[in-house]
């Protein structure tokens, strides 16, 4: 069979950085997908990408389909002859539709009857045929939030297309895509070469783009950048600050990278380096310099699309295009320090939070009672707290917040400190939105943590109390990570703190601006809900969690001690039998609608394998008692496996269900109890196999 390689690429106006590489990964993806259900096999595949076109290439790509045998059934023999055994109307017609007479058909049996075959031998089509519709289908799935059109042309796509390259191997495939005709044409380099220039063979395409100037390999360009990035940091003693987001923006808007240093005057230095770093990354992709103590250097770097004969000249024009955002930068610092943050709480009240719950002012009063409260109940300074949540959000209304929303809350520390507030209330206030994102650090102080609580409580409470509940994956308010940032904020800094109290205080905190008669409900129990995904994330079981979960904890502290002790447990060779035993007891419990605990009768104990376990049952309740008292869930679960014998015994030996009423109720409460020693950590019976 013959196989060869496989380019299929589309040459285009510059695209969208932000959407390359989607775009590339899922034109491949389609194209894989296409080539799969038509049956063509291939040994790999490889996409490229950059700032002017997305291709993808095949090896050992089979040129032909297979042929095949195609079954196709026919009526039913009792519907496809009549009484004298002649063809009926339906097996004429479907002989027809396939090409043959009804004498010419086979006859399929099975156990539920006979019908009418045809053995259809279909020839499988070659690539040439196939590869217009498969690329065309490829297209149209492309993820494209907004189309184009050019020319005079109806066609519409993520941006005009100049070229369409299908080649296999050497030869060019007949096919129009976009109302482009495919060719072997590839676009150049747009400055470095001379336009465009023909491909010989798919296999040559990486090695004939380089010829041309362009690094095709979009994971190749990134990693040039990165190294070059590191290496020119490095030898000045200093680190390129930038993440994947960055450095994939780059790599998607340069096809020849060459890093390149540049610098700046050394007096915007003295504006909060947050905000030049916002300004050098988000609005020009510069890369910041910083020293060993995290400070911000003058020397930057950048990245062109150019090997420049006068590389004095692109830096020369890139630094004036950085000085004037550096000097708005400037000016705004200067200017917002000439008013305190306290003098700009009266210019909250023209902001809505939202139209129901009323303006930022109203919410800094709401954050600063709560942020209080929760200061208390963790032993931080209240009032520091408190004067925290008060100002947390007027930094929206400075010049520098406006220019750049970014910045927000940590500029607010800089205007924080310049009034001479408290370190702590400044400190605060910068990390009242942390944490931002999943495993984004978190607040680092008991202040800075009670404020963080507050806002989050306080959003939560609002939008919960008005009915906008998170619908799908729409979440305009950001209520899902609020609420993981709230379970993370109190598990691992260890406060001891309740949703329900907390949510509750916050809830009161709008007094009657609140529609939903089960706002607190309704949050308790969307709060407590992240907790699936939140330890999903950190590889803990499904299982697990739902053991937890069946004992309703709504301190998030404590839940998470559970779920180590529950995960710890589930690891001892005892757990799977006592897990099902657990199972067991539950399922006789509610048959006989047991559900609190009864006393046992040691009278009736008239077996040696319930006494036994009634025995292990009251040295194992004085164990838990004691850990209890400490939340100390492991020692619980660990003392408890101690059971399985007893508890094999008893199941292996005694009638639950005893026709004598004195000894069958006397039973149930004794498994009662056993129950309840597993359920003051979690539902053990979860664990149970499926």
């Amino acid at each position: 069979m013959r196989t060869d390689t496989l380019l299929v690429e589309l040459g285009t106006e510059e695209l969208p950085p932000k959407s390359l590489k989607a775009l590339a990964t899922a034109f491949a993806s389609n194209m894989q997908a296409e080539l799969d259900a038509a049956q063509l096999a291939y040994t790999a595949s490889t996409w490229f990408a950059t700032p002017r076109r997305f291709a993808v290439q095949f090896t050992q790509l089979a040129f032909q389909q297979a042929d095949k045998v195609v079954e196709k059934r026919g009526p039913a023999i009792s519907a496809a002859f009549d009484a004298e055994g002649q063809p009926t109307k339906a097996a004429i017609g479907w002989a027809r539709g396939n090409g043959i007479d009804v004498t010419q058909a086979e006859r399929l049996v099975t156990d539920k009857g006979e019908w009418l075959l045809h053995k259809a031998q279909v020839n499988g089509l070659s690539l040439d045929a196939l590869i217009e519709d498969i690329v065309t289908r490829s297209v149209s799935k492309l993820p494209i939030p907004k189309m184009m059109r050019w020319g005079d042309s109806d066609t519409q796509f993520v941006r005009p297309v100049h070229t369409f390259t299908a080649m296999y191997g050497s030869e060019i495939l007949p096919a129009t895509v976009l109302d482009t005709p495919s060719s072997n044409i590839i676009q150049g380099h747009r400055f470095h070469s001379q336009g465009t220039f023909e491909l010989d063979h798919a296999d040559n395409y990486e090695a004939a783009c380089l010829r041309h100037f362009v690094v095709a390999d979009y994971s190749l360009r990134q990693e040039k950048i990165a190294s070059g990035l590191n290496e020119q940091a490095a030898a000045l003693g200093l680190t390129a600050d930038y993440n994947d987001a960055l450095l994939e923006e780059i790599a998607s808007l340069v096809e020849l990278p060459v890093v390149m240093q540049a610098s700046f005057e050394e007096r915007f230095l003295s504006v909060p380096k947050e905000a030049l770093i916002y300004t050098m990354k988000d609005d020009q992709k510069y890369v910041p310099l910083l020293d060993t103590n995290g400070e911000l250097s003058a020397t930057f770097l950048f990245v062109s699309n150019i090997q420049s004969t006068a590389p004095e000249h692109v830096i020369e024009g890139n630094q004036k295009v950085i000085r004037p955002r550096l000097a708005d930068a400037e000016f705004f610092f200067n200017t917002d320090k000439k008013l305190t943050l306290e003098s700009r709480l009266d210019s909250l009240k023209s902001i809505l939070f939202q139209k129901q719950l009323g303006t930022l002012a109203e919410k800094a009063q709401r954050i600063q009672t709560v942020a209080h409260h929760i200061a208390q109940a963790i032993g931080a300074n209240a009032d520091h707290a408190a004067r925290a949540g008060l100002l947390a959000k007027t930094d929206l209304m400075t010049e520098m917040v406006m220019e750049f929303p970014d910045v927000q809350g940590v500029m607010g520390q800089y205007y924080a400190l310049n009034d001479g507030e408290h370190h702590d209330v400044a400190t605060a206030i910068a990390e009242q939105y942390m944490p931002k994102q999943s495993g984004d650090t978190l607040p680092s102080t008991d202040v800075s943590a009670a404020v963080a609580l507050a806002d989050k409580l306080d959003t939560l409470a609002g939008i919960f109390g008005i009915g906008m509940l998170p619908k799908g994956d729409k979440d305009p308010f950001a209520l899902r990570r609020a609420a993981i940032g709230v379970l993370r904020i109190i598990t691992e800094r260890g406060y001891n703190l309740d949703i329900r109290d907390l949510l509750a205080f916050a809830v009161n905190t709008y007094g009657q601006k609140l529609t939903n008669t089960d706002t607190l409900d309704n949050a308790v129990d969307f709060v407590l809900g992240r907790f699936r995904a939140m330890y999903q994330d950190q590889g803990v079981d499904i299982d697990v969690i739902q053991a937890v979960s069946a004992r309703n904890v709504s301190n998030p502290s404590d839940f998470a001690a559970r779920i180590h002790a529950v995960a710890a447990f589930k690891s001892l060779p005892q757990a799977q039998a006592l897990a099902a035993a657990n199972k067991r007891v539950a399922n006789i419990l509610a048959k006989n609608n047991i559900t609190s605990a009864i006393a046992v009768n040691e009278s009736y104990l008239n077996e040696t394998q319930e006494q036994d376990l009634y025995q292990q049952i009251q040295l194992q309740q004085t164990t838990v008692s004691t850990a209890l008292q400490n939340n100390d869930y492991s020692v619980i679960l660990t003392s408890l496996a101690q059971l399985q014998a007893a508890v094999d015994g008893f199941f292996d030996n005694i009638m639950v269900m005893s026709d004598d009423d004195q000894l069958r109720n006397n039973r149930l409460a004794l498994l009662m109890q056993l129950r309840e020693l597993f359920l003051s950590t979690a539902d053990i019976s979860v664990l149970a196999s499926k």
